[in-house]
Formats: structure tokens, C-alpha cells, sequence
């Protein structure tokens, strides 16, 4: 006994070919939507640290600042971030900093601040991202070269080193032109 009919419809093996074709299609843009996805996750957080060294050097000349304007012989460095936005210690106006700024690598206002004797000297990122920029630091930062995580990336303020980090960074700023 026959069940099936001797002739195939052509029209149904043309939409298998499509349906078909129409998965491969789907598959390769899943591929390509991935492959975007990872370098677009890289660009992000190479911005994201470019902007954490941004704010790490200006915190940095903010505790320097703050250090070096000290009223008396005896120099003094912040006892919170907020010293930094509005210095309480002179009789006039006087912010060492415009702002208190987010972490970029956390999204958040919370830092990590290195103390000494009660006293910030300097401030670092907490995230434990492994970073990705490995070369090319300035000369007060080459040691970051080495870091496993942001956290490791730590802006110190060292006395006598504020002039010196202003010549350098303009001298890094007229050249990037070249």
C-alpha cells in the first residue's frame, strides 16, 4: 500500500533551502554581534582607564595643593576628600579641587584612600579589574606597568613632586601634538 505521493512538491523543498539559509544567516550575525561586543567592551574600559588616570593625577595635585598651601611651617595633608573641594584652613575661598569625582571603573563615589598618620596622601580605584594598559605611563606612574588589578594603580602625593609632575605634564601636552 502507497502512503506518499510519487511526485514532491517543489515549493516545500525550496523553503527548507530558505529556512535553512535563513539559520546560517542568523548564525553568522550572532557571531559578528559577538566579535563587535568584545572589542566595543575593550574601547570602553581602555576610555574607562584613560579617565581613571585623569582623575588619579588630579586628585593627586589636589592633595599636593592642599599640602603645599598649608597656612603654617607645618604641612599638613587632608584629613577627608571634601579638605580637597573646600579648604577650611584659610580665611578665604580655596578649592584644591572643582569636584569630587566618580571612580569610572566602579561607577561609584567611593575611593580607596592611602593614609599616613591619619592623613590622605593619595587615592586609588578599588575595582580588581585586570587592566589593560601595561605600557606607556608617565615617568611618577611607570610603576603601574606591574599592576595586576586598578586597586594597584595608587596616586601618592610625595612632597616636592608637584612642580615637577606640572613641568612634566605640560611638556607631555605640547608634544602630543607633534
Amino acid at each position: 500500500m502507497r502512503t506518499g505521493n510519487k511526485f514532491v512538491n517543489s515549493k516545500n523543498i525550496s523553503l527548507g533551502f530558505t529556512y535553512i539559509g535563513l539559520l546560517m544567516m542568523i548564525a553568522i550575525s550572532g557571531i559578528a554581534l559577538a566579535g563587535v561586543g568584545i572589542v566595543w567592551h575593550q574601547d570602553a574600559q581602555r576610555e574607562r582607564e584613560k579617565e581613571l588616570l585623569f582623575i588619579g593625577e588630579e586628585y593627586r595635585k589636589a592633595i599636593g595643593s592642599y599640602y603645599e598651601s598649608s597656612p603654617s611651617d607645618a604641612k599638613q595633608f587632608p584629613k577627608t576628600l571634601d579638605d580637597l573641594v573646600l579648604d577650611r584652613r584659610l580665611p578665604g575661598i580655596k578649592r584644591h579641587i572643582r569636584k569630587l569625582y566618580v571612580d569610572p571603573m566602579l561607577l561609584e563615589e567611593s575611593w580607596g584612600i592611602e593614609l599616613q598618620q591619619g592623613q590622605i596622601v593619595g587615592i586609588y580605584s578599588m575595582s580588581k579589574q585586570h587592566p589593560i594598559k601595561k605600557i606607556g605611563f608617565p615617568l611618577q606612574y611607570e610603576v603601574f606597568s606591574t599592576a595586576e588589578k586598578y586597586s594597584d594603580w595608587k596616586f601618592i602625593y610625595s612632597p616636592g613632586t608637584l612642580a615637577s609632575s606640572l613641568t612634566t605634564s605640560a611638556t607631555v601636552t605640547l608634544g602630543a601634538g607633534i
